[in-house]
């Protein structure tokens, strides 16, 4: 509790970080967007392993810099689908969409944060430096499907 009441205390100008604790509407159609559009990133940036682009060694600990083989391709096909069904919960969960699925997603969102905290932990320990600036996405994921899971 301790820890929670100084960071409710912590502010930036006009910004304080209370703000965040405050699951407002607004706010968690913030978070599931800012999810979103960092998914997205990651979505686009399998979609171009696939296709062939040499960006290998930013991506499954730097094992196979340059292009992805053939076999790796269709894990990074993979890894998008997988991508794309995350974002879906997370949007769901906030309301955007699909309401009859909103009861399923009270349970699912808490897959996407354990996803997050994973991809978190293991982009910040990579042996693949290159592969480490997925941490900040990684952590800006854990952060906002937090805040969803939390509404």
């Amino acid at each position: 509790m301790y820890l929670l009441k100084k960071l409710q205390e912590l502010s930036f100008g006009k910004f304080r970080f209370s703000d965040l604790l405050n699951f407002t509407s607004k706010n968690i159609l913030l978070a599931a967007l800012l999810y979103t559009i960092a998914t997205l990133l990651l979505v686009l940036f399998q979609l171009c392993l696939a296709i062939g682009l040499p960006w290998g060694a930013a991506s499954m600990g730097g094992k196979f810099p340059g292009k992805y083989p053939p076999k790796m391709r269709w894990v990074a096909i993979l890894n998008a689908i997988v991508l794309l069904a995350l974002i879906m919960i997370v949007v769901i969960r906030a309301g955007f969409i699909l309401p009859e699925f909103l009861l399923y997603s009270r349970i699912a969102i808490w897959g996407v944060v354990l996803f997050a905290l994973v991809g978190t932990i293991l982009n910040s320990i990579t042996p693949s430096k290159i592969e480490r600036i997925w941490a900040p996405v990684a952590l800006i994921q854990l952060i906002s499907s937090a805040m969803v899971a939390f509404s």
